[in-house]
């Protein structure tokens, strides 16, 4: 199934959800946020389902947000797109795989500390820039990420927006196993066919269990986020950095308090 530049296909309890929209790095458009809705529900509906595995077409996993689009129309509540699609990532209940590659940006590496396995290859480029963007940090990422590698680390990547590769991602535990590129899909297929033959009700039990204790300030964050993020995509900070990014040109933020 192709729902707007977002490709499903079952096989074997296995749902691919693929980013297909190659010519634009797999950015992501409000209307895309809506078929990862969708697909995320068809997973969670379908019994035959018991495994999602999130990939980007083209050699690249996703150039993060379609920055024209969103400040064409901008989320304004967490009731838009993006943010049910951020929810419904975070309470998803059957076990999430993610093979990445190429640019990871922006929500492309935050939606991998939703994901249960996270395979990379080499020359994978992951970077959060919320801040340099005049932003803040979204999809539970404050609160996951200081969680996951420790608050100096954190406040490292979060702060700067500094990219980083695959093996500092895997060296503080986002990433799983790093491997060549043209073994990357194969090995997430593997993984992903041999959990669908587990006893289901058993593998969805072990993710509640540990993911479980967390749910309630994962919750809270997500909520506080949301609010700073949407307020954070009308400021002044934010105009002058998109506007620098679309004229290519440096930001100046020094009148700015």
């Amino acid at each position: 199934m192709t729902v707007r530049d977002i490709i499903t296909r079952a096989d074997a309890g296995v749902l691919h959800v693929s980013f297909s929209r190659p010519n634009k790095k797999n950015a992501l458009t409000l209307a895309m946020y809506d078929g990862l809705c969708a697909a995320l529900a068809e997973a969670s509906n379908d019994p035959k389902i018991r495994v999602v595995v999130l990939r980007g077409e083209g050699g690249t996993f996703t150039g993060g947000n379609d920055l024209a689009d969103f400040m064409q129309n901008p989320p304004s509540s967490s009731d838009s797109p993006v943010g049910r699609f951020l929810l419904a990532l975070s309470q998803f209940a059957k076990p999430i795989i993610a093979a990445v590659e190429g640019p990871a940006i922006g929500v492309g590496t935050t939606m991998l500390l939703h994901c249960d396995l996270v395979y990379a290859a080499h020359g994978t480029r992951f970077q959060m820039p919320f801040v340099p963007l005049g932003l803040s940090p979204e999809a539970g990422s404050s609160y996951l990420l200081p969680r996951l590698v420790g608050h100096p680390r954190a406040a490292e990547l979060l702060l700067f927006g500094e990219p980083f590769g695959p093996e500092l991602a895997r060296e503080v535990g986002l990433v799983l196993e790093v491997l060549p590129p043209e073994e990357l899909h194969s090995r997430a297929r593997e993984r992903a066919t041999a959990l669908a033959a587990l006893p289901p009700a058993s593998v969805r039990l072990t993710k509640q269990l540990m993911r479980g204790p967390i749910a309630a300030e994962l919750s809270a964050a997500l909520a506080a986020e949301s609010t700073a993020f949407f307020a954070r995509l009308r400021s002044p900070e934010a105009a002058e950095a998109m506007q620098a990014f679309f004229m290519k040109r440096k930001p100046d933020f020094s009148s700015f308090t």
